[in-house]
C-alpha cells in the first residue's frame, strides 16, 4: 500500500467528497500561534531546514531525547546537518506519532518531497530544502501565503509594545497578523519574577502599581491599546481553574506582601488568581473579544533541565486534577458579574472534557451568530494527534453541537507548522464520513460540505469576529 496518498486518513467514499471537494480549499484562520510579528514582518530567510523544524520545537526535542539522542544534538552545538541528521535517523521509530505525519507532510507540501525522511536520505532532503528556503518564496511570508493562510493571532504580553504589528498593518502583506492578549505574568503571583515583571507592566502601562487595584487599571491600559491594535482575542493558562472569592481590600493586601518580597499562602494565590481572571473576563466582554482558557498543565517537571536549559524545551507535562466544579463556580461568577465573553476551554487531559464540555454548555445561551456562547476546544499539545483529535471531536459531538465547532488552530512556532491544519480536516472529514457510511447521519453532501467549511475557517472568523 503506498504511503500518505491524496487519500490520506480518508477510509471511506463520503469522507473523500468532503475533504477534496470542501475542506482543502479553505483558508486558515490560526487563531492561536507562538509566530513571531517580528520574524514575519522582516522577513529574513530561514537559515536552513533545521532552524525551522529544530530552532525552537520542543515536540521534536522531546521525542529526540526518547530515542536516546545526546542533548548536543538537539538544543547543544553541533552543527545544523549533524542536527537534522540525528533528527532522520529518529524518524522511522516514530511509529503511530503525529510528529512522524507532519514531517512528511510539510517535506511534502512544501519542498515536493514524498520519500520517507532517514539517515540515509537525510543529506540530499537536507540539501534540497536548504536550496529552496533560500529562494525569496519560501521566506517566512511566503511560506503563510503558500499554506493559504488568511489570518493569524500571536501570542503577546501586556507589556508588549506590538511596533511590529503596527508596521505590518500599514505593509502591503495581505494575511492579517493580529496581537492577542497573554497576561499570564500578570496572572502567576507565585512565581519569584512577579515583582519585576509589575515594574515592566507599570512602565507599559504608565500607571504606578502598589496594589491589586492598580494592577486592574494598568491591565485595562494595555487592553486598550491591543484593541487599538486590532486585537480580538485573549488568551491564559492555567495548571487548574481556581475559584477563591476575597474583597479588594483583602487582595491589595496579597499584593503588598508579594511586592515586599513576602511569602503568600495557596489560599491567597487561588485568590488573586479568581479575582483577577473575573476582572479580566468582564473586560474582554465589554471590548467584544473572545476568551482562550488552556488548562492542565505541569511546567519544568525536570528541575535540572528547567536550571539548564530554561523553559519550553520539553519538559511539561498533563496534569490530573480535577477542577470542573471550579470551572462551573467560576463561569457563573463571570456570568453574574455581567462578563460572560465567548469563551473557548482547551483541557490537556483527555478526562477533562466531558466536564468542561457539559459545564460550558450550562452557559449557552441565544446568540445572534448563532455561535455557541462557550466551547470545548480542540485537541491540543499532547492531544494533537489522530486519537486525541478524534477522541475531543466525540465529545463535543456527543453532548454540544458539532457543527459550530471552532476547529484547528497550529499552537506553534513553526512557519512550516500549517499542515497541522490538512492533518486536522482529513480526520475531521473521515470522523463524519463514517457517520454517514455507517448510516448514522444522512449522506446530505451538500449540507455536510458546509459544515465541514464552517468547522476549517468560518466558525472560528465569526468567534474570534476577525472580517476578512
Amino acid at each position: 500500500m503506498k504511503f500518505m496518498t491524496e487519500d490520506f486518513m480518508l477510509h471511506n467514499d463520503f469522507a473523500k467528497k468532503l475533504y477534496h471537494n470542501y475542506a482543502a480549499k479553505m483558508p486558515i484562520f490560526d487563531f492561536h500561534c507562538h509566530l513571531e510579528a517580528k520574524e514575519i514582518y522582516e522577513n529574513k530567510n530561514i537559515p536552513s531546514i533545521t532552524e525551522a523544524w529544530l530552532g525552537g520545537d520542543h515536540y521534536k526535542w522531546r521525542v529526540m531525547r526518547s530515542c536516546g539522542v545526546e542533548e548536543k544534538y538537539i538544543t547543544g552545538d553541533a552543527d545544523d546537518f549533524e542536527k537534522f541528521e540525528k533528527y532522520a535517523e529518529i524518524m522511522p521509530y516514530l511509529i503511530g506519532n503525529p510528529i512522524y505525519h507532519w514531517t512528511q507532510l510539510e517535506l511534502k507540501n512544501f519542498f515536493g518531497i514524498e520519500e520517507s525522511l532517514n539517515k540515509e536520505n537525510a543529506r540530499e532532503i537536507y540539501d534540497k530544502c536548504n536550496k529552496l528556503l533560500a529562494k525569496d518564496e519560501f521566506r517566512p511570508r511566503g511560506l503563510i501565503e503558500m499554506s493559504n493562510v488568511a489570518a493569524v493571532c500571536t501570542t503577546n504580553d501586556p507589556i508588549d509594545d506590538l511596533k511590529y504589528h503596527e508596521l505590518l498593518a500599514k505593509d502591503d502583506f495581505k494575511v492579517k497578523v493580529l496581537p492577542a492578549f497573554r497576561p499570564d505574568n500578570a496572572l502567576y503571583i507565585e512565581k519569584d519574577s512577579f515583582k519585576d515583571y509589575i515594574g515592566d507592566l507599570s512602565k507599559a502601562s504608565g500607571v504606578e502599581i502598589t496594589n491589586f487595584t492598580d494592577i486592574k487599571k494598568a491591565l485595562k491600559a494595555r487592553m486598550d491599546f491591543f484593541n487599538d491594535h486590532g486585537a480580538k482575542a485573549s488568551d491564559q493558562a492555567f495548571k487548574y481553574i481556581p475559584h477563591r472569592r476575597c474583597d479588594e481590600d483583602c487582595l491589595n493586601k496579597v499584593v503588598q506582601k508579594k511586592l515586599n518580597g513576602e511569602e503568600i499562602s495557596l489560599e491567597e494565590e487561588e485568590a488573586y488568581k479568581t479575582e483577577l481572571v473575573i476582572f479580566l473576563a468582564k473586560e474582554y466582554k465589554k471590548l467584544d473579544w473572545a476568551m482562550e482558557i488552556h488548562v492542565g498543565v505541569i511546567r519544568n517537571n525536570s528541575k535540572l533541565m528547567f536550571e539548564k536549559l530554561g523553559a519550553d524545551v520539553g519538559g511539561d507535562s498533563q496534569n490530573d486534577l480535577n477542577f470542573a466544579e471550579n470551572l462551573a463556580d467560576l463561569l457563573s461568577d463571570f456570568e453574574e458579574n455581567e462578563g460572560l465573553p465567548r469563551t473557548v476551554i482547551f483541557p490537556l487531559n483527555p478526562k477533562d472534557q466531558f466536564p468542561i464540555a457539559t459545564v460550558g454548555g450550562s452557559f449557552n445561551r441565544a446568540n445572534p451568530d448563532g455561535m455557541q456562547n462557550i466551547q470545548l476546544g480542540t485537541a491540543w499539545w499532547h492531544l494533537d494527534h489522530k486519537d486525541g483529535m478524534i477522541e475531543q471531536m466525540k465529545v463535543f459531538s456527543s453532548v454540544g453541537v458539532f457543527s459550530k465547532f471552532i476547529g484547528m488552530l497550529t499552537d506553534s512556532r513553526s512557519f512550516l507548522s500549517y499542515p497541522r491544519h490538512e492533518y486536522f480536516r482529513r480526520i475531521l472529514c473521515n470522523f463524519i464520513g463514517e457517520l454517514v457510511e455507517n448510516g448514522e447521519y444522512p449522506a446530505d453532501e451538500e449540507f455536510l460540505g458546509k459544515v465541514v467549511e464552517d468547522i476549517c475557517y468560518n466558525n472560528a472568523r465569526k468567534y474570534i469576529k476577525i472580517d476578512l
